[in-house]
């Protein structure tokens, strides 16, 4: 099935604003990931929504972001404080949605982002665009976990590769072939990741680091972006998995898991699992 949107799954903790540093001051965002966001949308004039509903302080995380876009320039945002589906099925919310150049979901609890919009009409008009429009659909932590088919709902690092220790639900089904993690290498989610492809041996494990993200097109190939790393699970080649066999809390075994660690421009395949690197005299692009 061909997708005409672009997912831009990002791996939370994205720069937002000014850090200062020794007396002088170092710019991220024109720079960063939200910068490259607007830049997919179509420019600083694009119609963007933020929708906050992963957030347990959606006023804040909204005020945030509304800084960050304006400092970019933009000039059309719509921050979308939608709390219960029955904000996700009202007409004016809808008429943003189908108007939007951008839909970007912020971090928080991606089970709220599933619960709350859901299976409502808001979604559908999402997943219809996103297949027929050249629609960005933007997600940070909880709104990039959010994505995927097969959604990881919750799981301690510590106790990951114990059975039944990764709680995976149905996500908002935007990419069929990924299981997204976020905060990947600062929460230490190897093991979280590793559990959720064991489950499910014919997904890939996308585990993104903070202030990284990648840009999906066709819901088949992507590009990382960002200053972080992008760790890739391919369990394709596992030649001994027995989560099926254990029962709950026993360690897991797993054998000959392919795992690639890219970082920003290298580009990957999904459909191929074919893999192409930045040489290393090019030149970045954040």
């Amino acid at each position: 099935m061909a997708y005409k949107g672009i997912l831009i799954p990002i791996g939370g903790n994205e720069d937002k604003g000014v850090e200062r540093k020794d007396g002088y001051s170092l710019d991220f965002v024109k720079d960063g990931i939200l910068s490259r966001v607007v830049k997919e949308s179509g420019g600083i004039h694009a119609k963007i929504c933020l929708i906050t509903t992963a957030s347990q302080i959606p006023v804040e995380v909204g005020e945030n972001y509304q800084k960050a876009f304006t400092r970019l320039g933009c000039t059309n945002l719509n921050i979308l404080d939608i709390r219960e589906t029955a904000d996700a099925e009202k007409a004016e919310n809808l008429k943003l949605i189908s108007e939007a150049d951008c839909v970007m979901f912020s971090g928080g609890d991606q089970s709220r982002i599933v619960d709350i919009i859901g299976n409502s009409q808001m979604h559908s008009i999402l997943k219809h665009r996103f297949q027929n429009e050249k629609i960005v659909i933007a997600g940070t932590s909880a709104g990039a976990m959010a994505m995927s088919s097969e959604m990881i709902a919750g799981g301690s690092s510590s106790e990951a590769l114990l059975k039944g220790s990764v709680k995976m639900r149905e996500g908002m089904k935007f990419i069929p072939g990924l299981i997204i993690d976020s905060h990947f290498i600062q929460r230490g989610r190897f093991g979280r990741l590793a559990e959720a492809v064991a489950k499910h041996p014919h997904l890939l494990g996308v585990g993104l680091a903070e202030d990284t993200g990648l840009i999906i097109k066709n819901c088949n190939h992507f590009k990382v972006i960002g200053s972080g790393m992008v760790i890739v699970f391919d369990p394709d080649t596992l030649t001994h998995n027995n989560v099926e066999i254990l029962s709950e809390g026993m360690p897991m075994t797993m054998s000959n898991l392919t795992v690639h660690v890219l970082a920003n421009s290298d580009q990957y395949t999904i459909d191929e699992k074919q893999l192409e690197v930045l040489p290393m005299d090019a030149e970045f692009e954040f």
